[in-house]
């Protein structure tokens, strides 16, 4: 998700590669995003938190504390994104506990901000002013879309935004497998149902009208659509569309309960 937001920042030019520093890890990854963008390497993370006014933390969640109190000491009158799943605000800042004055946003992007077609969930709760809020947003819409939620909605939408692109990725492989099977070569046919999807997404957005009614504008009576309406049904595909929504919720609340930070106090120890 890191790499996304960064190709997709470059290519929105809202900021130059001379402004961004990356630090990881795995220095091949760091090599990898030199290469490719020109951005700098920093040492460490540490490092990156002296070096930059606005911090974005794109890491697992397994690492996120031992991130959180390496630059900790760094962090005052810097801006904080944090993009790390099953970490929100308060837990975020009760690691970050006497570590300045600094300003903490958390949200949600998904992996289209890689061709600045994402929709990034920002979530309600921040210590930003209104002018960092508004460079903020400005930078996650230049990926992309933005939508703000509060902290309950969180669950939903990793399971429906966050996750979603993986249910697309499967349903555009399973159209073109079906065209494929009709003689459509394999490209034109991931192309035919890439761009379908799209259009119908375009619709939605654009027309206002419910799904129902544009999916029953296609639905000729007698036609052929309904007839693969009525086998999509029979075969469960809202049902099952639900179902994994509601296992990727539990997974998502599972997650965040397990992320138990320890407090400013013990993280000291």
């Amino acid at each position: 998700m890191g790499h996304a937001l960064i190709k997709g920042i470059l290519a929105a030019r809202i900021i130059g590669a001379d402004h961004l520093y990356v630090s990881d890890i795995s220095s091949s990854q760091c090599e990898k995003l030199n290469k490719l963008y020109g951005i700098a390497i920093c040492e460490d993370n540490s490092q990156l938190a002296k070096s930059t006014d606005v911090i974005i933390i794109a890491v697992k969640p397994i690492y996120m504390q031992d991130v959180l109190l390496e630059i900790k000491p760094n962090l005052n009158e810097k801006i904080i994104l944090s993009i790390v799943t099953g970490w929100l605000y308060d837990r975020v800042s009760s690691l970050l506990y006497g570590a300045g004055d600094y300003q903490l946003l958390c949200a949600i992007p998904n992996t289209p901000v890689f061709v600045q077609s994402g929709v990034t969930a920002i979530i309600e709760g921040h210590s930003l002013c209104e002018s960092s809020y508004l460079y903020m947003e400005k930078l996650l819409n230049a990926v992309g879309y933005t939508v703000t939620i509060p902290e309950r909605l969180v669950e939903g939408y990793i399971a429906v935004g966050g996750s979603g692109p993986a249910y697309m990725y499967m349903f555009i492989e399973a159209l073109a497998d079906a065209a494929v099977k009709e003689g459509f070569t394999r490209e034109l046919a991931y192309k035919v149902a890439s761009l379908m999807i799209r259009g119908a997404a375009d619709m939605v957005l654009q027309s206002g009208e419910h799904p129902a009614v544009l999916k029953d504008a296609v639905c000729s009576p007698g036609g052929t659509t309904i007839e693969a309406v009525i086998e999509l049904e029979n075969s469960g595909m809202r049902s099952a569309v639900m179902k994994a929504v509601s296992a990727n919720v539990k997974k998502a609340r599972s997650m965040y309960m397990e992320v138990q930070p320890r407090t400013a106090d013990e993280g000291n120890r």
